[in-house]
């Protein structure tokens, strides 16, 4: 059966081109103020007026953490072949072809090498828009390729995860990338190299539940949502009403799940500073 078939290599483009169709101006759904566009990219995609977060798509999350120049895009060149000829609403081809066509991706990740702060290193990063950054087989082969990569050159691996969970669309292939991906964190182990999770707004379900809670160091965005299952569903299984904060960033903090809450605009040094450790 095959999970996958190859295509053609996408590039990471860097370049900040005005599509002719492109709005200037965008609405912060917390504040409701309108934000010209160039200003709120400046602004590493941060409300200047209330301070709320705007999503980040994988490139723009790899431009505002990699040094310029210094990324190589090394994302394999596959996408899923749709085993189980999955169909719901739409057919899962089509809800892959559309977002596609919306994100330029073939999945929800884009794996590369890099520096941090001239700190070399591989990295992969998420990107929700791609049907909620969910992790179905080819996911789950390019963080483990990702992690090879980083064991043959003797790097560290760093993962961006915002993922709503494991890809229903693919049934139990899907949720088989779990035991994938920390299978293949061990190799890192073995090789003494650090893996750094990075969580941020949403890192939910199956991801959470997997790779995303292997760190050696973890560290969580500010205003990340991170947790298993939803608030209702655990509350009707536990028979307890849960705390407002309950799966926030701080929430966690206290918790113990994550070693430390960064803002956005101090992601990349406190980045630098644990690479620098290790």
């Amino acid at each position: 059966m095959p999970l996958f078939r190859d295509e053609e290599y996408l590039k990471v483009d860097f370049d900040e081109k005005q599509e002719k169709d492109e709005a200037l101006w965008v609405k912060c759904k917390s504040c409701s103020k309108l934000i010209f566009k160039k200003k709120l990219q400046e602004n590493n995609h941060i409300c200047p007026n209330c301070g709320a977060y705007f999503f980040l798509t994988a490139k723009e999350r790899i431009k505002s953490l990699i040094d310029r120049e210094t990324f190589v895009d090394e994302t394999k060149r596959i996408e899923s072949d749709d085993p189980l000829n999955f169909n719901d609403a739409k057919p899962y081809k089509e809800r892959l072809e559309e977002a596609q066509k919306e994100t330029e991706m073939f999945d929800s990740i884009i794996v590369g090498r890099g520096e941090v702060e001239e700190h070399l290193l591989v990295i992969a990063v998420m990107d929700f828009r791609f049907i909620g950054g969910s992790m179905g087989s080819v996911v789950g082969e390019q963080i483990a390729s990702g992690i090879e990569l980083a064991a043959e050159e003797g790097l560290p691996f760093v993962l961006i995860s915002s993922s709503g969970g494991a890809r229903m669309q693919e049934g139990l292939l899907s949720l088989m990338q779990m035991v994938k991906t920390t299978s293949a964190r061990e190799i890192l182990t073995h090789k003494q190299l650090p893996f750094v999770s990075v969580m941020t707004y949403p890192t939910t379900a199956g991801v959470e539940a997997s790779i995303a809670s292997l760190g050696d160091v973890t560290l969580a965005e500010k205003g990340a949502l991170i947790g298993f299952a939803g608030r209702k569903v655990i509350e009707e299984t536990i028979g307890e009403e849960l705390p407002a904060n309950f799966q926030s960033s701080k929430f966690a903090y206290e918790q113990g799940i994550v070693d430390a809450v960064v803002d956005r605009d101090n992601l990349k040094p406190e980045l630098a500073k644990v690479l620098e450790f290790f």
